[in-house]
């Protein structure tokens, strides 16, 4: 998580320093893009807990 939070402060920085509507969009979707795998990856690793203790899946 740390280096998603770096990259995050990075371009939120550029967004700000920005004054081009093009850049800042681009910039805006990347920390969207970011953040929605973080997301992704946190709900892929709770599943893959789940199914870890789950007794219904040691049999597959």
């Amino acid at each position: 998580m740390e280096n998603n939070e770096w990259i995050l402060e990075q371009i939120h920085q550029a967004y700000e320093k920005s004054d081009d509507y093009n850049t800042r969009t681009l910039l805006k979707a990347a920390q969207d893009i970011i953040k929605e795998q973080v997301k992704r990856i946190d709900q892929m690793e709770g599943e893959m807990e789940g199914t870890i203790w789950s007794p219904r899946r040691w049999s597959e």
